[in-house]
């Protein structure tokens, strides 16, 4: 059942199962999905005895800003300030934090930061998934840089007015590119395309894709926080890293050598023909990797 709690600047629309006094598993969607990922996952660790929440993130489904003076912004600071005020509200002290894309940054973010309230992290594609701004305005190599056309492509105001007029094309294309062997049928992208529809969708996804390359200014009440993910900082949270080998947006040589990230426990898991989106394309893999933290 959909819940909402005021978390800071958001009103935030999550969902809840499993027992109350169960280990608390946050699961964390990316662009462009939603709390659908975690479908099959959720019932696999409630049966394990996990309480189990997902949020929708800003600009997506429910979830909604308190004020219209908040910026619009979707840089990976203000998505782990969310994820820490979207615990606080909920009182959860810690958490196994597992995410990928956009919710895979937000939990290496907490667990990186704020050690304590990550008893376990569960990281989809990128295994260190925190940017390195200031080295992003340098050219990556060209199989890359043609991985990353929808970025740029959101840098302009054309790619703005595209994701605005026809969101639900220019998103499904991209599940498409980024995980070529899942056959997801049009009932289960319209189940997740409706969380689109949020009037904040384009403005937080377009701050997103222009942040990162320092093209546009950050929210101010995240510039420490940023400031902090400069330094690069080291995770010691137990960790699993799942990469899918055809994960259309980052290959898995690109989290080979993320290990020099983390201090504690870590395992790289490699998954034959996975996509980008880990949790919905294999689901018992995804469960898997948190319980093995709980």
């Amino acid at each position: 059942m959909l819940q909402l709690v005021k978390a800071g600047v958001l009103n935030v629309g999550y969902l809840e199962s499993g027992p109350a006094g169960g280990t608390p598993a946050v699961l964390l969607h990316g662009f462009p999905y939603d709390v659908h990922a975690y479908d099959a996952v959720t019932p696999l660790l409630v049966s394990a005895g996990c309480r189990v929440i997902t949020p929708y993130l800003r600009g997506y489904g429910p979830t909604r800003f308190l004020s219209g003076d908040t910026l619009r912004s979707g840089q990976q600071a203000v998505l782990a300030l969310d994820l820490l005020a979207f615990m606080d509200a909920l009182s959860i002290a810690s958490a196994v934090l597992a995410g990928y894309d956009w919710g895979g940054r937000a939990a290496c973010i907490v667990a990186a930061l704020w050690p304590e309230r990550a008893l376990g992290l569960v990281t989809g594609g990128v295994a260190y998934n925190i940017q390195n701004i200031a080295r992003s305005r340098g050219p990556l190599a060209p199989e890359d840089e043609y991985r990353l056309w929808y970025q740029y492509y959101l840098h302009s105001e054309r790619g703005r007015a595209g994701l605005s007029q026809d969101r639900n094309a220019f998103c499904k294309f991209l599940w498409r590119l980024w995980s070529p062997t899942w056959n997801f049928d049009d009932a289960t992208y319209a189940r997740t395309a409706d969380a689109f529809d949020n009037p904040d969708f384009v403005d937080v996804v377009v701050h997103s894709y222009r942040h990162r390359y320092g093209l546009v200014p950050g929210d101010p009440a995240a510039e420490e926080t940023e400031r902090l993910l400069s330094e690069r900082p080291k995770i010691a949270a137990p960790t699993v890293a799942l990469h899918g080998d055809v994960d259309g947006v980052t290959p898995p040589e690109g989290s080979a050598h993320h290990h020099r990230y983390f201090t504690g426990k870590y395992e790289r898991r490699i998954v034959a023909g996975v996509g980008h989106n880990f949790p919905q394309e294999a689901p018992q893999e995804f469960a898997d990797a948190v319980l093995s933290l709980v």
